[in-house]
């Protein structure tokens, strides 16, 4: 996906949240003060960041829970690649960088996604990947 969410690196577990909500999203990549890519928050870093640490959120800042470094791929790569680099590394989200240019993200529902294009609607899979795309 091309639709890339981002935060800075010392805003708070609060915002994050926030935008992922407003954006229905449950990933963002952190940024530095340059704009570099540097790592990714999901809502489970916030959510086990938050239940472990005894601060609030809106103080609790993104550096403290982000994942880095970046799992990273190239935009030419395999959806097959793609999927046993993620299964390697045990990472649910992938940034695409052309260059040291971010230009995307693969998550999970990516790949459920286009497993269900590649299936069509009558195969009996197809339900069993709709449903799996509901709960994650």
């Amino acid at each position: 996906s091309t639709k890339l969410e981002t935060i800075g690196k010392y805003e708070s577990a609060k915002d994050a949240a926030k935008k992922m909500l407003d954006k229905n999203i449950s990933s963002l990549v952190v940024i530095d003060e340059d704009g570099q890519s540097i790592g990714i928050v999901t809502e489970r870093d916030i959510t086990r960041g938050m239940c472990i640490h005894d601060s609030p959120s809106k103080e609790y800042k993104i550096h403290h829970l982000m994942t880095s470094p970046l799992s990273t791929i190239e935009p030419n790569l395999s959806v097959e690649t793609a999927a046993n680099v993620m299964i390697q590394k045990k990472v649910r989200h992938l940034i695409v960088k052309e260059d040291d240019k971010t230009v995307g993200i693969v998550t999970a529902t990516n790949f459920i996604d286009f497993l269900n294009e590649q299936l069509g609607s009558v195969h009996p899979s197809t339900k069993v990947l709709k449903t799996l795309k509901d709960e994650i």
